[in-house]
């Protein structure tokens, strides 16, 4: 299986909280939990769904891009 970038960042408390994971090379990729690690499991799932929805129609899958890590 193909390793992407997930960005994982808190939720505002009028977003509902939690966490929010997006993978930028996915456009849309995404999901969310209570907490980073909900967050990061919940979004492996969304990878293999977008993944296997590009391929029943016929897109193209992106490969995962290299990216530095940056910490704030």
């Amino acid at each position: 299986m193909l390793t992407y970038i997930v960005m994982i960042e808190p939720l505002s408390a009028e977003d509902g909280a939690g966490y929010l994971a997006t993978v930028p090379d996915l456009p849309g990729c995404m999901s969310d939990g209570a907490t980073p690690d909900d967050a990061l499991r919940n979004v492996e799932d969304a990878i293999e769904v977008w993944i296997d929805t590009a391929r029943e129609m016929g897109r193209d899958v992106p490969l995962p891009t290299r990216r530095a890590v940056i910490s704030a």
